[in-house]
C-alpha cells in the first residue's frame, strides 16, 4: 500500500472511530435516562435499546452489557476530572478560583446527561477487575483535590483544616447532586454548579472580607 492509500486509510478509520464514539455517548444518555426512571438495577437493555431507537442486537455491538455502560459513564467521567485538577494544579494563580473551577466542572460533568449522570454512584455491579480500577482513579482525582486544598492552606488562602477531611466533605456534597438533581428542576446545571462552588468555597476562605464576602 503506497502513503496515499495509507493516509486514505487512516482517516477513514479516524471517522469510523469517531462515529463509534458518538453512538457510544448517543447510548450512554439514552441510559442515563432509563436509569433516572426505573434506577441501574430496574433498567434492562432493551430498554436502553429502545431509548437510544437501536435494536437490542445493536446495542450489544457497542456495549456487552449494563456493567459496561456503567464503566464508560464513570471512566469518561474521570477523565475529564482529572484534567481539570491538572490544569489547576499547572496554574501559579490563587488557589480559590482553581478550586471553584474544579468544584463547578464536578457538578457540570456529574449532571451532564451525556455522561449518564444517574450511574455515577453505583459501583457494585461492576466486575471486580473494572470496579478496583474505578476505584483506584477515583482515589488519585481525590488525592489531587486533596492537594489543591492543602496548598491553599499553606499559601494562607483557606482556613487551617484537615485537607483530607475537607476534600471527603467536599466530594460528598458534589457527588449528592447526582441523587436530587432534576433535569425539570427550577435551576440549570450550571447554576447549580456555579451556586454549590460558591458556598463550599467561601466556607474555606480565610479572607472573605478582603476577597469580596467569599465572592471568587
Amino acid at each position: 500500500m503506497n502513503s496515499r492509500s495509507k493516509s486514505v486509510s487512516a482517516r477513514g478509520a479516524g471517522r469510523r472511530a469517531r462515529r463509534s464514539e458518538d453512538r457510544r455517548l448517543e447510548i450512554l444518555r439514552a441510559a442515563s435516562l432509563a436509569f433516572r426512571r426505573r434506577g441501574y438495577a430496574g433498567a434492562g437493555m432493551r430498554e436502553i435499546a429502545a431509548e437510544a431507537e437501536l435494536s437490542p442486537a445493536n446495542l450489544y455491538h457497542y456495549f456487552k452489557g449494563k456493567p459496561e455502560i456503567l464503566y464508560f459513564c464513570q471512566d469518561r467521567w474521570l477523565d475529564r476530572m482529572e484534567s481539570e485538577t491538572r490544569r489547576a494544579a499547572r496554574s501559579a494563580g490563587p488557589v480559590l478560583p482553581r478550586l471553584h473551577a474544579v468544584l463547578r466542572a464536578h457538578v457540570l460533568c456529574l449532571l451532564d446527561e451525556r455522561g449518564g449522570s444517574a450511574a455515577h454512584l453505583e459501583t457494585d455491579d461492576l466486575p471486580p477487575r473494572l470496579r478496583a480500577r474505578l476505584v483506584a482513579r477515583r482515589d488519585r482525582y481525590e488525592r489531587a483535590l486533596r492537594r489543591l486544598v492543602a496548598a491553599g492552606v499553606r499559601r494562607g488562602e483557606l482556613a487551617p483544616c484537615d485537607p483530607g477531611l475537607v476534600t471527603r466533605a467536599i466530594l460528598g456534597a458534589l457527588n449528592w447532586t447526582a441523587r436530587w438533581f432534576r433535569p425539570d428542576g427550577a435551576q440549570t446545571p450550571e447554576a447549580l454548579a456555579d451556586g454549590l462552588a460558591g458556598y463550599l468555597v467561601r466556607g474555606l476562605d480565610r479572607h472573605p472580607a478582603r476577597n469580596g464576602s467569599g465572592r471568587v
